[in-house]
């Protein structure tokens, strides 16, 4: 947006606190901020003489501003941050592994099941967790099989089929990891009392725990049974043995959330430590890219509200190394100078800084590395007789399954390396039935129509992975485009491993063991990869819709739901009641069995 144009619709700017949020020209959100004042803030963009290359290249993008406007400061940031969340715009700080964590489940059923999922369904089970490292939570479901005796299996323990004798024990019970529930054995009060010493182990309270078996051994001892005495002390042993590794770092009681920052230009690391009962329960290292100048307090700001929120700490009080505008009225922070909490973000910190410094060593390594593949591609320039060095590759492949569901794919290799920023999908719109040469035509045209619209470069090496139709249908696209003649383009055949160049009747056979063969091999099964496993997306979503859309009452998140849980339609089918129910609720369950029953 030029000057020129922002100054006409500044007036209209509203000078509340909000969120304003910045849009190309296709209507793709580039950056969401927040501001006391929108119009203030919004202007700066457009005015100030001292941004960065990056603020000047988003400014550039921008054709289109929209806002939002709150009550407060504070309102402003929690909706900022949902944002960023939920869109990931290319401007904002951008989490760069924003990945689910694990929960530990108390399922709600007749002698409850106690396991890992990453998935939270309102089915009544009790949720403990998130917690921030999957080993740590397995190494403490061990610790609870170890010294609880809980099933695992999945039967429905009613108090109906127990007393009719459904069921018989398994290996489980045999090897003293089960009571055998399941044939009366064990009572549900036994039962339920092993699942609140669950529950007080997931709580970091052991004492209770050890006591309880202390009694259970010396019981078993009066009674001569040292056998059962002594597997009830490993136990106990087993139990001290984990109390240890969790180290009592204060002696404040309360719970407590502490941060640290380490940053350099466009790369920053967010240490976390939940602490609870004066021990550190939980730790992790957040890893943000700030495409902006963004200063250490948003961005910490920013950590702090993504760790609060997905991992549903409670904590009253946060420790910080410095003071941040954006705060949670209801949470005291605390900038310690000495003592115990200080020690606390002085470990923090340590732990921020090494991931930073371990972040630069490792692009040390692969700048070191960089080199061999330079030397790659200007041997490829000489074999292929190219009038440039190809630094920026891309390849294109079709997919398609008996002509339903047809797309095309397009990976971009820069400096000889995979550049998956660049990769691009195709949804083919113009062609019907199986046409591997139409669909390759209009995914190349499409492509480059939007990179010349774009004004963004061409690369030096075009390859269609496909034979002498496929390189055909792509080198139509291209003149109809203009740009033929700018760009070398190549047809890359499957079978006997053959380049072909367009008008060339002889091809060149690809040498296991010459280096630029290898890299455009790589590339071909790299975009192979990428095409299959958008294909297998679209066609398992395709497949599922077909099979549920005309259950009245199963609507798209439901399905969603069941695709991501059972992976395919026929599980869905062979799928019992029960589990259905414990997924999608009991009401849309028996829609699923009555639907798949008919048929």
């Amino acid at each position: 947006m030029e000057k020129d144009v922002f100054k006409k619709i500044q007036p209209s700017i509203p000078q509340d606190p909000g969120i304003y949020q910045y849009f190309d020209e296709n209507g793709t959100l580039l950056y969401v901020g927040k501001a006391k004042n929108i119009r203030k803030r919004v202007s700066s963009y457009f005015f100030s003489t001292q941004h960065t290359q990056k603020t000047i290249e988003l400014v550039q993008r921008i054709q289109d501003i929209q806002y939002t406007l709150v009550d407060s400061e504070h309102d402003a940031f929690i909706l900022e941050n949902e944002l960023i969340k939920n869109y990931q715009p290319k401007y904002n700080i951008n989490l760069k592994d924003d990945k689910t964590y694990p929960y530990i489940v108390i399922k709600n059923e007749s002698f409850p099941r106690v396991f890992l999922t990453r998935r939270k369904v309102k089915d009544g089970s009790t949720y403990i967790g998130p917690f921030t490292h999957v080993l740590a939570v397995r190494e403490l479901i061990n610790h609870i099989k170890h010294t609880i005796p809980l099933r695992t299996c999945t039967l429905p323990l009613t108090k109906k089929n127990i007393e009719q004798g459904k069921f018989k024990v398994c290996l489980e019970y045999h090897l003293g990891n089960c009571l055998g529930p399941c044939q009366g054995l064990q009572t549900a009060d036994a039962y339920n009392e092993s699942i609140n010493q669950v529950q007080a182990l997931l709580k970091g309270n052991i004492k209770p725990v050890i006591q309880e078996l202390t009694e259970q051994m010396l019981a078993e001892a009066s009674k001569m049974a040292f056998e059962k005495a002594g597997f009830i002390k490993r136990k106990i042993e087993e139990l001290e043995t984990y109390q240890t590794k969790s180290v009592v770092y204060t002696k404040h009681q309360h719970a407590m959330d502490v941060f640290s920052i380490a940053h350099d230009a466009d790369q920053a690391y967010v240490s976390y430590m939940m602490v609870k009962e004066g021990r550190i329960i939980q730790t992790h290292i957040l890893p943000l890219s700030v495409p902006l100048e963004e200063g250490k307090e948003t961005i910490l700001a920013f950590a702090i509200h993504y760790f609060r929120s997905n991992l549903a700490s409670n904590a009253k009080e946060i420790i910080v190394p410095f003071d941040i505008k954006e705060k949670d009225p209801e949470v005291k922070y605390t900038v310690p100078l000495q003592g115990e909490k200080a020690q606390l973000l002085a470990l923090s910190q340590k732990n921020a800084d090494y991931a930073l410094k371990d972040n630069k060593h490792k692009q040390q390594l692969v700048q070191v590395e960089a080199v061999s593949p330079n030397q790659v591609l200007s041997e490829l320039k000489q074999l292929l007789h190219l009038p440039a060095v190809p630094t920026h590759i891309e390849c294109f492949d079709n997919s398609n399954f008996q002509g339903a569901y047809p797309v095309s794919a397009m990976v971009c290799f820069k400096n000889g390396v995979p550049s998956k920023s660049d990769y691009r999908k195709f949804n083919i719109k113009t062609v019907v039935g199986i046409n591997d040469f139409a669909s390759m035509k209009e995914s190349v045209y499409r492509r480059y129509k939007s990179v010349i619209e774009k004004k963004q470069p061409l690369p030096q090496l075009i390859v269609i992975d496909g034979g002498k139709g496929q390189l055909s249908s792509a080198l139509e696209a291209l003149t109809e485009l203009g740009i033929q003649d700018k760009v070398t383009t190549v047809g890359l055949a499957k079978n006997i491993e053959e380049l072909f160049f367009p008008g060339d009747k002889q091809s060149i056979l690809l040498n296991w063991n010459n280096e630029p063969h290898r890299l455009l091999r790589n590339i071909r099964d790299e975009v192979h990869r990428f095409g299959i496993q958008f294909h297998r997306s679209k066609r398992s979503k395709g497949a599922l819709a077909t099979s549920l859309d005309d259950i009245a009452g199963i609507g798209p998140k439901t399905k969603e739901m069941l695709l991501l849980y059972f992976k395919s339609v026929q599980k869905i089918k062979e799928a019992n009641f029960e589990i259905l129910s414990g997924v999608i609720g009991a009401q849309k369950a028996k829609l699923i069995v009555a639907h798949f029953a008919t048929d």
